[in-house]
């Protein structure tokens, strides 16, 4: 198996050959009629949402990533945890959750959990538009490992998280909520959730928190009972006053809400880690050994900033990452090397952790490369590995798991340089993962 994790790194950082069919992937994000212009209006607004590159992991890094999920899963239903995270494991479990990893020389590091993670439908239509590069990648591409069941599988997510809040039949009305939606940046996969539903035979809307009413037991939109929320917003204990009528609907039980708060206290709060990794803390838990090892192997060592550690902290800061507790997308985290005095005073202050670094991984692009969703004319696909090779770079990537119920259901990868993930980077974006045959 370290034959095979050797081979997916060769191949990350040696081989520059594309597998994205531009004109397939317009397709996929237009094939309703409702998404056609969707395509057109991502080439001048998103011109690097996606990579025309795809990233190789091993069948040993994909089962070190899947007991990790599972480990994690194992955890969250323990007593001790749930005490320790001021949750619960009453009702639904909260939703899709995203687990970011790096990949490494040993296997692969957990970097962070989220809840309501963006791009799961993206990368379901760019997994679908990849084509062999060349006559050699034919037999890899067809032994690799996809997740061509992705799609169905996210719907039942949600279907069981309906089931799991005590409701019986199918949701009515499924509202897709974030602030403003229209200028978020993955807004386009609103589009794609909205049609999702609708083939499912719900009705869906995407809708600000602001147009949400509740009023007499019921929360209300443009006039229609809602009963299901999807929540992309990233106030998750849905404090803030615009948040109010979402927040009493929730408490009053009025409505099935995906995430709700009580899973980001149970899975996303950066404060997690610091429990994941700390050997003591889960000694005090009922977990397999199996379980423990793979928590304490996977999860960078991490803890919680407090003035009492400073000195200790600043002296090795350039060997950490510090983020905020309820951070979401790399906001205000900081590596410890560029940290600058006022900056170091802004995180004593506030509420940080501090997680040893797991240097990310690289793939090599052409350098050349931008926008991928234009059309242009494809290679043929006999002719590509004895062709001029272009000028290449190397992005830095991570993995980000798609999981429910401790259990993985797509894989994708994100291309980027700098600090941290963008979708600034030319070449960069959302890439597919291939898992190399065993």
């Amino acid at each position: 198996m370290a034959e095979l994790s050797s081979l997916a790194s060769r191949l990350n950082l040696g081989c520059a050959c594309q597998f994205l069919d531009r004109n397939k992937l317009c397709s996929e994000l237009s094939r309703e009629p409702a998404l056609a212009g969707l395509c057109p209006d991502l080439q001048h607004s998103h011109p690097h949402l996606f990579s025309a590159s795809s990233v190789f992991i091993s069948p040993t890094q994909l089962a070190q990533m899947a007991a990790l999920v599972a480990a994690v899963e194992t955890v969250s239903q323990q007593a001790g945890w749930l005490a320790a995270t001021a949750s619960n494991a009453q009702g639904a479990s909260g939703g899709l959750l995203g687990f970011d990893f790096h990949l490494d020389d040993t296997g692969v590091q957990l970097i962070e959990i989220n809840t309501n993670p963006g791009g799961a439908l993206l990368n379901v239509a760019l997994a679908r538009a990849q084509r062999a590069c060349c006559a050699e990648t034919e037999g890899l591409l067809t032994q690799a490992r996809h997740w061509p069941q992705a799609e169905a599988a996210i719907l039942d997510v949600f279907r069981q998280e309906w089931r799991d809040a005590g409701r019986a039949g199918e949701p009515t009305r499924i509202a897709i909520v974030d602030s403003d939606p229209a200028s978020q940046y993955l807004y386009p996969e609103f589009l794609l959730y909205r049609q999702l539903f609708t083939q499912a035979g719900w009705q869906a809307v995407i809708a600000d928190p602001a147009e949400l009413v509740w009023r007499e037991g019921v929360l209300w939109h443009a006039g229609e009972r809602v009963d299901f929320v999807y929540n992309r917003l990233t106030d998750f204990r849905l404090e803030e006053p615009a948040h109010a009528a979402l927040h009493s609907a929730h408490e009053a039980g009025a409505i099935v809400l995906s995430p709700h708060p009580q899973a980001h206290a149970r899975y996303a709060n950066k404060r997690n880690l610091a429990l994941l990794s700390d050997p003591g803390f889960l000694a005090t838990l009922a977990l397999p050994e199996a379980t423990r090892q793979t928590l304490l192997t996977s999860v960078p060592p991490t803890e919680l900033v407090t003035p009492a550690q400073a000195e200790r902290l600043w002296a090795a800061r350039k060997q950490l990452f510090f983020k905020p507790l309820a951070g979401f997308g790399s906001r205000a985290a900081y590596r410890g090397d560029k940290l600058t005095r006022r900056v170091w005073s802004e995180i004593l202050h506030g509420k940080y952790v501090a997680q040893r670094i797991a240097p990310p991984s690289e793939r090599l692009v052409p350098q050349e490369a931008g926008n991928t969703l234009p059309s242009p004319p494809l290679a043929p696909a006999g002719g590509g590995i004895n062709q001029p090779r272009p000028a290449t770079t190397s992005l830095k990537l991570d993995i980000r798991a798609y999981a429910y119920a401790g259990r993985i259901l797509l894989l994708a990868a994100r291309l980027y340089s700098g600090q941290t993930t963008n979708f600034r980077s030319p070449g960069g974006g959302f890439a597919p993962v291939w898992v190399l045959p065993a």
